[in-house]
């Protein structure tokens, strides 16, 4: 009853922690974005503009909701809130931390360690493509479903090479479960070192997952007047806004879990500390590997251009996709060489 308890409080803890992070990254991309071009950005709502993001959510639900009457009410409704679920799903297999330990009984930071957590997360993440296609579909709209179309098509051609990356982690680790590929690269034998190209394949396709520039397409405002979610207002329009900013968070998680070592770092082991508090140090150390990640997702959408269209999917198919599967091949061979194959 008790491990319930806990697996309760600590499901709600990620969601709540997943939300309230997803909602200061809106706060945070505002404040880089006027450090970048010589701005004060929010400042206004609370103390340095903390209270923004309050405000922000405070005036998505009082705006008017409004659905065209000739959309798909149902599909209408139900592309946001796929999109929402889809995003928040994906954060239950990422191991925060080492156990806790209470009264001699062990309590993972993590909601739940699959033996497939690596499929899982791709399966949950390709089902979110659904919401942004029917939201553009039941729209009734050209330019919101030719927004949806470049989201999937975008979203389809990036997984594959993204997916194929994370087979050289794979075949290094011989498992497919996150807490184990975190534990596998305690101190510094961080897959980053031995893997390199798959980090920058899944960073390139992560941007694209995310729909962050320079691949946001679906959301080209000079070309779609404003993508998938052009008829959305209201909170339907926050949710899918909102999603974006928890699958950024999502996605720094997941790249600092497989390729940084998730929640270790050199010489932290040796610090002499208890369990608990180490637990919660390592909890802080992928953090603030996570929060680098954010900042780094903020940087590029202001200092890099957006592709074209063509370019953008040249590269997937032409350039990501062909050096993924060259990646699997030296991996292989270098396994081979050093007898672990």
């Amino acid at each position: 009853m008790e491990f319930i308890i806990y697996k309760i409080i600590l499901i709600s803890a990620v969601l709540g922690l997943t939300l309230l992070v997803a909602m200061y990254s809106t706060y945070a991309e505002r404040k880089v974005a006027a450090f970048m071009q010589d701005r004060l950005g929010p400042n206004r709502a609370g103390p340095f503009g903390l209270l923004q993001p309050l405000a922000d959510g405070i005036k998505m639900f009082m705006k008017e909701e409004i659905i065209p009457d000739v959309s798909n009410k149902v599909l209408f409704v139900l592309g946001p809130c796929i999109a929402m679920v889809t995003a928040l799903m994906t954060g239950v297999v990422i191991p925060w931390g080492p156990d806790l330990i209470i009264g001699g009984t062990h309590y993972p930071l993590q909601i739940t360690d699959v033996n497939i957590g690596v499929l899982y997360v791709f399966g949950v993440v390709s089902i979110g493509v659904y919401g942004i296609m029917i939201g553009g579909w039941a729209s009734n709209n050209k330019y919101a479903l030719l927004g949806a179309i470049r989201a999937s098509s975008q979203m389809i051609s990036y997984e594959v090479a993204m997916g194929l990356s994370i087979i050289s982690i794979i075949m290094m680790t011989g498992t497919l479960s996150l807490r184990e590929i975190v534990e596998q690269q305690a101190g510094a034998h961080w897959n980053v070192f031995y893997s390199p190209l798959a980090f920058i394949i899944f960073l390139i396709c992560a941007f694209a997952e995310c729909n962050r520039t320079p691949f946001d397409l679906p959301e080209c405002e000079t070309e779609l007047i404003g993508g998938y979610h052009t008829e959305y207002s209201s909170m339907k329009l926050g949710f899918y806004l909102f999603a974006e900013y928890i699958n950024m968070f999502i996605s720094s998680a997941i790249i600092s879990c497989v390729f940084f070592g998730g929640y270790n770092f050199p010489g932290v082991d040796s610090l002499g500390l208890s369990n608990n508090i180490m637990a919660f140090l390592h909890a802080g150390i992928l953090f603030g590997k996570i929060f680098f990640f954010i900042f780094f997702f903020m940087w590029v959408r202001w200092t890099i251009p957006r592709f074209r269209y063509d370019q953008l999917m040249n590269l997937g198919w032409k350039g990501l996709l062909p050096l993924s599967m060259v990646n699997i091949f030296i991996t292989g061979i270098v396994m081979y060489l050093a007898g672990k194959l």
